[in-house]
């Protein structure tokens, strides 16, 4: 190995005080760590700041993905956003699925035994207490807020049975303990309920629940290095088999032009994510594997990336308008710009991602096709089924064979379609609204220029920013006041107080290997719209609300998780949406996850897709049991 290997062993060789669990107490450090035992891979989080904080449940500019909540912690369920080693579901800690009463206002949890932390303590329904009461006794810690609305209290009847009271019905309570990219970590009681403030305890060493053990960290915040269990057994990964690699190490290996070099060297197995230009130098290279073989190589994640309006707006308040926006936009530019080219499409406010595309794209394809849009002059079908193919036939002269030409190949990489550009249909809906152009610019119906801020994140977030800036170009085409409104580590709290016309970004996000759209949906609630000025509650960003809407939302609260009418009540969702449009849908957020398999093979791929693929993930962890060494 060369730069990242040699940077830890020469902090083993070189450095003793960098630590096994502290800087100033370095003990039992291997000279070396064999690489057929070794997997690297990139935390996108950076260099941590706060490196030796490993109290996940108190906010102190620690690090989640620095392997911690991958391999380290654990909690009652997973859900895939692929298909899972046994199905997308996963009883973890748990031992079955959560039952609730007939009102769901109670749920019982009936755990695994035989489970145990690191340090020999078995793993019991006093563990689960514990997080519960501590974090309600702590309002500032990360998970307080959900348990001190929702949970009257927490009984444990005997070591393998929790039974949650809750304070109204939820039928998704159990949500908050099912890990999608994390979820309500299990706290070891016999440590926390030693410690005099929760909130200010580094927890260093962590005791491990899961599968991997600290061995050795960074002080700097550099890396960290994670040892399999020698009771890896005792853990819930065990059920599937023996961890194959013995030792993880999750780095920061710089700026994108440095992952490449890595990975090209070697010397980094997983990189997180990187601008399509990087992956298709790494696609060159016979021994990197992208979640497609070929174009557009990116694991589309179950978020939605789309035009998200502040609807308190008094320009988007009108649907007419905000159906305009949309139909001045050619999505095939857009791709183009963000993605070149390599961007999985979506027309309804879905991701294109794990099972939703069967569910929900490729079924109410005909639904689509027949939907008819009412500009205030005529009715159009604004809906074209070939912009799929149509990217695909664009990119083939440059791509070549990389561009799959079976339809259902194309379907899956690109989806179907997407909205026609009609600049007709887009006037008839703004005269309608009341506006007027002048000259080449259009007028509000107030007289004054149709003006639309777009906010991006610039740099920290270059594909949407590119997709931002494209859409802008194409508002302005049209003749509205249109400019890109760059808040580079502003846009969260911006986001939040509704400081923004409109934003590249997302607000609908899905389980991805689950169909029911409760993730995101039940947020979008009316309780929850905040009034002008006032910071909105997480992911209905675009502050809408309409009656259907909270008809949906309350009909899959009074349902199962399971129940097969969350589907067919997802879909009359996204007919409301495409009516209604509060969101322009663009694409999946494709990362970009380059696999290297000179040491390491059976990576989740779209050919095997038992795991997501992105390193920070918590359901990460089931790559580790279906790896091997490539010798």
């Amino acid at each position: 190995m060369k730069r990242i290997r040699a940077m830890l062993l020469a902090a083993c060789v070189l450095t003793p005080a960098w630590g096994m669990y502290s800087p100033a107490e370095a003990q039992g450090i291997p000279q070396n760590i064999p690489r057929k035992e070794l997997v690297i891979l990139e935390n996108p989080e950076g260099t941590i700041k706060n490196a030796g904080w490993f109290n996940i449940w108190a906010i102190n500019a620690g690090s989640q993905s620095n392997g911690l909540q991958q391999v380290a912690l654990d909690t009652l369920w997973y859900i895939d956003p692929e298909k899972g080693l046994d199905g997308a579901w996963d009883n973890s800690l748990a031992a079955d699925k959560p039952i609730y009463n007939a009102d769901f206002t109670e749920m019982r949890v009936k755990l695994r035994r035989g489970i145990f932390w690191s340090d020999g303590v078995e793993f019991s329904s006093a563990d689960v207490k514990a997080t519960v009461d501590i974090m309600i006794k702590n309002p500032s810690m990360r998970f307080s807020a959900v348990l001190i609305n929702n949970v009257a209290s927490v009984e444990t009847p005997d070591a393998e049975t929790v039974v949650f009271k809750l304070k109204k019905p939820n039928s998704r309570f159990h949500a908050n303990f099912t890990v999608r990219w994390a979820g309500i970590w299990i706290m070891p009681k016999h440590i926390f309920e030693k410690v005099e403030d929760p909130v200010k305890f580094d927890f260093n060493k962590p005791v491990s629940l899961g599968a991997y053990t600290l061995h050795s960290f960074d002080p700097d915040g550099k890396w960290y290095i994670w040892q399999r269990r020698e009771d890896w057994q005792r853990t819930t990964l065990g059920r599937f088999g023996q961890p194959a690699p013995r030792y993880l190490a999750y780095v920061d290996p710089g700026p994108p032009d440095k992952r490449v070099i890595a990975q090209l060297n070697k010397e980094l197995d997983v990189i997180h994510d990187i601008a399509p230009e990087g992956m298709f130098t790494l696609a060159k290279n016979k021994a990197t594997r992208a979640w497609f073989k070929g174009f557009p190589y990116g694991h589309p994640d179950p978020t939605l990336p789309a035009v998200v309006f502040n609807t308190q707006n008094e320009h988007f308040k009108n649907r007419d308008v905000r159906w305009a926006l949309a139909m001045v936009i050619d999505p095939k530019a857009v791709v183009m710009a963000a993605y070149r080219g390599a961007a999985t499409i979506s027309a309804i406010a879905v991701p294109p991602t794990g099972v939703h595309p069967d569910a929900y794209h490729f079924q109410m394809e005909g639904w689509l096709k027949d939907f008819e849009l009412d500009t205030g002059k005529r009715k159009i079908k604004p809906y074209d089924p070939a912009v799929g193919k149509q990217i695909a036939d664009m990119l083939r002269p440059s791509m070549g064979d990389q561009i799959p030409t079976d339809a259902n190949e194309i379907a899956r990489a690109f989806v179907t379609g997407w909205w026609k550009p009609d600049a007709q249909a887009a006037t008839e809906l703004l005269e309608r609204a009341g506006y007027k152009k002048q000259g080449n610019q259009w007028m509000g119906p107030d007289g004054k220029p149709f003006t639309v801020r777009l906010m991006v994140e610039g740099d920290f977030r270059p594909v949407m920013t590119r997709a931002g800036s494209m859409i802008v170009q194409q508002w302005r085409q049209f003749g509205i006041d249109a400019k890109v409104d760059v808040a580079q580590g502003t846009l969260l709290t911006r986001r939040a107080a509704g400081d923004f016309d409109s934003f590249i970004g997302w607000s609908v996000e899905t389980w991805g290997g689950h169909n029911d759209l409760s993730f995101f949906m039940d947020s979008w609630h009316s309780q929850f719209v905040s009034e002008p000025g006032k910071s909105q509650p997480l992911r209905n960003w675009q502050r809408w609300s309409h009656p259907e809407l909270d008809k949906y939302i309350e009909q899959i609260r009074s349902i199962s998780f399971d129940d097969p009418k969350g589907v067919e009540i997802g879909k009359e969702y996204v007919k409301l949406m495409v009516r209604e449009m509060p969101i322009i849908p663009l694409m999946a957020y494709n990362v970009f996850t380059a696999m290297d398999t000179t040491y390491w093979t059976g990576w989740p791929t779209a050919e095997n897709p038992y795991a997501n693929p992105v390193t920070n993930w918590g359901n990460s962890r089931y790559m580790f049991v279906k790896i091997k060494p490539a010798n």
